[in-house]
């Protein structure tokens, strides 16, 4: 709960279902430093709302085996606070805590809603993490495959972040019956709302920034790497100082800052062209309102076909157009609101294109996308179909 993505994807919805009368004990495993500097704000918001959480802290060595010693922490702990509180459901949050959620059901018929957030196996095997030509990683993989059929088949909701994602799910004979409900990863559109930050504070955070009344902004926010293809980021930005030299990058990242002008500088951007910024969550909607635009792109491989960025609806709050690839409901969702731009492959060609829509695109009114956040992204329809299915469960379990 301490890292952002626990911040504005998991205590949102706990808050805005809390409302709606249930009553949540949150576990969670927390890295020990980030703990330390965000324990007391995330106890003021638990405390707040009525949440009981229960932090545990992540094991790094010796790998592989401090990962299992996790798992058996993790496990102990759930099968501690059942036993004392009788839980109706347990929501599990990916594939690890489902694990958990499954023998919950097993021993004492807990209902279990998997909540996959993705293709987790999968995504060990795209990212580099699990080398299937190791028998040891070949082995979890085949165990976590396993897992995830079981997952499937026993769960009491499925919900999938994406169209797509429930789509490959479906075209499965095995699977075709299951029910599965879309949830994206959805914004508090009430506190990625452009008009709440004033003028005045984004002319005075652009003087901070050094960025000067003639300049237009393009932003990155979020984690640099990974997922995110940094390097055609910087060849498309790049490319786009060529006929457009008035757009400095504003990037918005936790990430290391020398390590990030490093990267940029090696694809041939200078200092002057770039502002690299950690935002903590209360200053993001300030540094996002300097933005003219926003860009992200997300390496295009068969597990990210269920991934739903954070940073779309939070965007689109903000009124900011997008520039984007076609991955998981992404580029859908740009061509059917017409509210950014979608790259179709990682070419100077594309990205050409793309830039020559540019005036077309910075044009988008600021209000008409925020307005199509709504239709996909807003928190508060995402909270009511989470409580339509608790309700859905537990109604189930009456008959």
């Amino acid at each position: 709960m301490t890292d952002p993505l626990g911040q504005s994807q998991v205590l949102p919805y706990i808050i805005e279902l809390s409302k709606r009368g249930y009553q949540f004990t949150l576990l969670s495993f927390e890295k020990k430093k980030r703990f330390d500097s965000e324990r007391s704000i995330i106890e003021k918001i638990v405390k707040e709302n009525s949440i009981e959480w229960v932090p545990l802290f992540f094991t790094s060595k010796p790998p592989v085996l401090s990962k299992i010693y996790d798992r058996w922490k993790l496990l102990k702990t759930a099968f501690r606070l059942q036993r004392k509180n009788k839980y109706d459901i347990i929501h599990c949050r990916s594939y690890i805590a489902a694990e958990a959620g499954l023998r919950l059901k097993k021993k004492f018929g807990t209902k279990f809603l998997f909540d996959m957030r993705g293709f987790w196996a999968d995504e060990r095997v795209d990212n580099g993490q699990w080398d299937l030509k190791k028998t040891l990683y070949r082995k979890l993989y085949d165990h976590y495959k396993k897992k995830e059929k079981q997952f499937f088949l026993e769960a009491d909701a499925i919900v999938s972040l994406t169209g797509a994602g429930k789509d490959h799910i479906l075209s499965k004979d095995e699977y075709r019956a299951l029910s599965i409900e879309v949830i994206p990863c959805c914004a508090d559109l009430g506190y990625f709302d452009f008009g709440k930050v004033a003028a005045e504070r984004s002319q005075k955070l652009k003087g901070e920034l050094a960025i000067s009344s003639a300049k237009k902004v393009i932003t990155y926010l979020g984690s640099v790497g990974g997922w995110y293809m940094t390097k055609e980021m910087f060849a498309f930005y790049k490319q786009l100082l060529l006929t457009h030299p008035e757009f400095i990058l504003l990037i918005l990242t936790k990430d290391d800052k020398e390590k990030v002008i490093k990267e940029a500088s090696e694809a041939g951007i200078s200092a002057e062209q770039l502002v690299v910024r950690y935002a903590k969550r209360e200053e993001v909607p300030v540094y996002l309102s300097v933005s003219d635009c926003s860009i992200f792109f997300i390496r295009p491989t068969f597990s990210k076909t269920a991934s739903s960025p954070t940073k779309h609806g939070e965007l689109m709050g903000m009124g900011i157009p997008v520039i984007c690839n076609d991955i998981g409901d992404t580029g859908k969702i740009i061509e059917a609101t017409k509210t950014g731009a979608m790259i179709g492959s990682f070419t100077g060609e594309d990205y050409r294109l793309v830039i020559e829509r540019l005036p077309e695109i910075l044009s988008i009114p600021k209000a008409y996308i925020r307005q199509k956040a709504f239709d996909f992204f807003d928190l508060e329809k995402g909270a009511e179909k989470y409580s339509q299915l608790y309700s859905k469960i537990l109604n189930h379990n009456d008959q």
